[in-house]
């Protein structure tokens, strides 16, 4: 399986179109991570940049998120990538939150464009 994060430094950027690129860690049968990929987002806006085809043939079937509009989420659920929104924090200790099953999705979409942010607890339990 391979997880997808939206990235700004080493953190889970706030608003999805907004990133700098996507992590992305490949996890092993036992639910342990196995690599760590980055790719470079892509120019405009999340639902309308392609990313999720480039995610897709990659492999990624999980998109862990802070906030996403409602046509990132479409689009991404289009090609096959379960979306949980309303994540915050470091990448790796997100990725092992979810692993460990402790993240639901916030069913929060964003339909404004806001401030950048990502840094603080993190996710929703």
């Amino acid at each position: 399986m391979k997880i997808a994060l939206p990235t700004r430094g080493n953190f889970i950027d706030d608003h999805f179109g907004h990133c700098d690129s996507y992590t992305v860690f490949k996890i092993n049968e036992n639910d342990e991570i196995e690599s760590r990929e980055t790719i470079r987002a892509e120019t405009g806006c999340g639902c309308k940049s392609g990313i999720a085809a480039v995610l897709k043939e990659k492999g990624v079937e999980v998109m862990l998120a802070g906030n996403m509009g409602d046509g990132a989420v479409n689009v991404l659920q289009r090609h096959d990538i379960a979306v949980f929104r309303g994540c915050r924090g470091d990448v790796t200790e997100v990725t092992m939150a979810f692993l460990r099953g402790e993240l639901n999705d916030s069913g929060v979409s964003c339909s404004h464009h806001h401030g950048e942010g990502g840094h603080g607890h993190q996710c929703n339990h």
